[in-house]
């Protein structure tokens, strides 16, 4: 090999040109906007060094369209200025060369001319290389020599070298604008995409923010109509939500069923989407639902409006009158606009639920908004059951189930919960064991604080304050129970947002559980305000009442002992005066002592430890039984002492066997039982309760007066019941003041039950 100086210069001068090409190439697509044209450039004008005289030209090619690209030329060499063809022939040297993959020389070519401008200005020959990537033309290389002669060995080897060069250089050319032309239309789908969060979050109407989105998938795509079908909550249909498009004159908006043969109910019921190039191909003319029956579609692009959790929500779907309008980087932007379009659905469903959930939680009883959470919890978590449980002396009780029974397994999950799970890890996803099911847990955690306690045992579950319930960590919190949400099993898991709905619901939950405690507290406190409001009334004109019947009354004996001194020789003689004075003057002293109880019933009650069984004997002697009345006492000794006043519970139980005495015509027996009972109270609280039950099996009373006995007012009609009225009311109001209640359980035909409730002792119940 000749060393480098006794090389030719031209030689070296072209391998400096090689060299310099390949640095350009390498800096095309660097930020420098000349680096390709430079790079071009400088193969022509090698070419026209390595043919001296000649003159080069390369034009790109475009196989998509089968021609060559005119304002691509690059161009060198001798009589340029001349020599300036509009372009290559669609059947010239450059069309053959790229047809058949050759370099083509046009004196071995004789069927072909060289081109009739360059001939003119007097081009002798002219070679043709195609300039081919990975089987692919991007282009040619045409030089043209101004003499009869054909290109050297030589020149053809040194031509191929640079040959190479340029089709790599148009391929880094073609690679880079591809590049940027993939940037420019992500930043234009970013656009959209940040517009459409924009849209999202400024809180428009569904509808227009679903129109909106909709306008945008048309302008980034050659679309020209578009339509929003939403699924109804049957998930049997697909509803129009919104409709766009140029000259629609009758747009098909009614209801498409999802199990009809349709290009919507296909995505919707396989949920993925649907390209169509053609609508006139096979499967899809067959089930090709027209967007307007005067319009003529061929190309469709549909995808499905699928949440976060796996739920469906919907189709969004485009059309075009052209052949293959939609690719692939068409489908993914669709797919992504589809996916703020859920977000939106899912955020205007979610708002709207929680703001009919808090009208709920606000207005309903608690049962009825508990039985409204739990259908909520269904329907945005598309769950096919919800259920809220709630913790009662340490074991889960179902309060409300809306939907179809979970399956065995998915239950025996939630009834193997205990309390310390409840505070520590139920914030998860729970699977049965057949995998095939879900349930998702959600803790209902309140305050541990409490609303006083009073009322009768069967008040609504008592909680915390009635606020957003706290959370883990921030204080101390009490487990009041959990929602729990069963579905089918899904490959997504639980997401965020199923995570924040539920979390929603379950503070809902708390709210409707709190609210209920506090207005019982409430309607408690009121009922003790009223009966001691009514007490202190009703007690000042009973007592001037009683003290002036005292007085009256005492009287009586007087008088009665002065009749029988000044008359004792007529009341001796007559057997009948004597025996009325006698009646009159005991009856006189019966009464009395009857003002006597009665004034005491008025004065404040000492509270003190009380046996109940002992009241209950002592009420029986007071009562004065007919021989035909039988008294049963059950469960009665072993029962726990009372704080509560002697007197006044004897009084109680008196009254009460008076009025079972009348119920049965003075026949029969009455049954008197005792029991301790631990009362469930929600936030995980119970209440140690003493009730004991007067019963009676007489006509009973009707359902329908069991409030009405208890007013101060109220008489009953012997056709219903005799004996009821003033006393019953007294009973009513020494139980609250006792701090206790009375209820009566009867359905009117036969029986009736007063139960009467206190509190046990503290120091008698263990509990601390």
């Amino acid at each position: 090999m000749p060393s480098p100086e006794k090389m030719d210069p031209e030689f070296l001068d072209l391998l400096a040109n090689l060299n310099e090409i390949g640095a350009a190439i390498n800096r095309i697509g660097s930020g420098e906007s000349a680096d390709s044209r430079s790079a071009l450039r400088l193969i022509v004008e090698s070419a026209v060094r390595v043919v001296p005289g000649a003159s080069a030209f390369i034009y790109t090619y475009d196989s998509a369209r089968a021609r060559f690209e005119v304002d691509s030329r690059a161009a060198a060499g001798h009589r340029l200025a001349e020599n300036s063809p509009e372009g290559p022939r669609p059947e010239g040297l450059g069309m053959r060369a790229i047809r058949q993959r050759r370099r083509v020389f046009s004196y071995e070519e004789p069927d072909l001319e060289i081109h009739p401008q360059l001939s003119i200005v007097g081009a002798r020959a002219v070679a043709c290389f195609p300039l081919i990537v990975t089987e692919q033309p991007v282009g040619a290389l045409y030089v043209y020599v101004y003499e009869d002669r054909p290109f050297s060995q030589l020149e053809q080897l040194m031509l191929a070298n640079l040959v190479n060069h340029a089709a790599i250089a148009l391929n880094q050319i073609r690679r880079v604008a591809g590049v940027q032309r993939d940037l420019a239309r992500k930043e234009d789908e970013l656009r959209h995409l940040r517009r459409a969060g924009l849209l999202i979050s400024s809180r428009l109407r569904l509808e227009e923010t679903l129109e909106a989105i909709l306008q945008m998938a048309l302008e980034v795509t050659t679309a020209r109509y578009g339509i929003f079908r939403l699924v109804d909550p049957d998930g049997q249909n697909l509803i129009t939500r919104v409709i766009a498009g140029d000259q629609l004159s009758r747009p098909r908006i009614e209801v498409l069923p999802v199990h009809e043969n349709s290009v919507m109910g296909w995505v919707a019921r396989h949920r993925r989407p649907a390209l169509v190039r053609d609508l006139q191909e096979a499967p899809w003319r067959e089930i090709y639902y027209p967007l307007d029956a005067s319009l003529e579609m061929r190309a469709e692009l549909a995808v499905p409006l699928i949440g976060a959790s796996g739920r469906l929500e919907g189709v969004l779907n485009l059309e075009s009158p052209q052949v293959g309008a939609f690719g692939e980087d068409d489908r993914r932007l669709l797919q992504a606009l589809a996916a703020q379009a859920v977000i939106a659905i899912q955020e205007v469903r979610l708002l709207d639920a929680l703001q009919d959930a808090a009208q709920w939680v606000v207005t309903k009883p608690y049962a009825e908004a508990l039985w409204h959470l739990a259908g909520l919890g269904r329907q945005l978590l598309d769950g096919m059951t919800c259920q809220v449980w709630t913790l009662h002396s340490g074991e889960l009780l179902l309060e409300v189930s809306s939907g179809e029974a979970p399956a065995p397994d998915l239950q025996a999950i939630v009834q193997g919960l205990q309390h310390q799970a409840l505070l520590e890890s139920l914030r998860q996803v729970q699977e049965s064991p057949a995998r095939s099911q879900r349930v998702w847990v959600m803790p209902l955690l309140g305050s541990a604080s409490s609303p006083p306690q009073g009322g009768s045992a069967s008040s609504p579950p008592q909680g915390g304050s009635a606020s957003s319930p706290p959370q883990e960590g921030s204080g101390e919190v009490r487990a009041l129970g959990m929602m729990t949400i069963y579905g089918p099993a899904s490959e997504a898991g639980q997401s965020d947002w199923d995570h924040k709905v539920l979390t929603c619901l379950a503070n809902y939950a708390v709210l409707a559980i709190q609210n209920a405690a506090h207005q019982e507290a409430l309607r408690t406190a009121q009922e003790q305000r009223a009966v001691a409001e009514t007490f202190a009334a009703v007690g000042d004109i009973a007592a001037n009442l009683l003290h002036q019947l005292n007085n009256k009354i005492g009287a009586i004996p007087v008088r009665v002992q002065g009749i029988q001194d000044k008359c004792e020789g007529l009341v001796a003689s007559d057997r009948y005066l004597a025996t009325n004075l006698a009646e009159i003057e005991c009856s006189a002293s019966e009464a009395m002592e009857a003002v006597r109880v009665n004034l005491s019933q008025l004065r404040p009650i000492h509270l003190a430890e009380v046996n109940v069984a002992e009241c209950v004997r002592e009420a029986i002697s007071e009562a004065r039984l007919p021989e035909s009345v039988r008294v049963d006492l059950r469960d009665l000794e072993a029962l726990p002492v009372v704080l509560a006043g002697q007197r006044s519970l004897v009084w109680v139980f008196a009254n009460l066997l008076q009025n079972a005495i009348e119920a049965q015509g003075g026949q029969g027996t009455i049954t008197i039982t005792g029991a301790q009972r631990f009362v469930a109270l929600a936030g995980g609280q119970r209440a140690n309760l003493l009730e004991v039950g007067v019963s009676d099996d007489g006509p009973g009373i009707a359902p329908h007066l069991h409030e009405r006995i208890f007013e101060w007012n109220y008489s009953g009609r012997k056709s219903q019941r005799t004996g009821l009225g003033f006393g019953l009311w007294w009973v009513k109001t020494l139980m609250a003041r006792l701090g206790g209640s009375v209820t009566v359980e009867s359905d009117g035909r036969r029986g009736t039950t007063f139960r009467l409730r206190l509190p046990v002792m503290e120091k008698n119940s263990g509990l601390h």
